[in-house]
């Protein structure tokens, strides 16, 4: 996908990858921050904590958008 994020200074290609990985039978969900998160239990809810974890993301930078209003 060739596009600019918010973050981003110039347009790149961005590639989306599989978020979950599987570590000694624990799963755990990577970030564009180049955190691991988890552990989980099962994949479901690595999965189901990655959407929570964007949308706390884009709650938490929009709220620094507008204080710089």
């Amino acid at each position: 996908m060739f596009g600019k994020r918010a973050q981003d200074n110039t347009e790149a290609t961005h590639f989306r990858t599989g978020r979950v990985t599987t570590i000694n039978g624990q799963f755990f969900f990577s970030t564009r921050e180049n955190t691991l998160e988890g552990p989980f239990v099962s994949r479901t809810d690595a999965e189901r904590e990655t959407q929570v974890y964007v949308k706390r993301m884009q709650r938490s930078n929009a709220i620094k958008a507008s204080q710089t209003l």
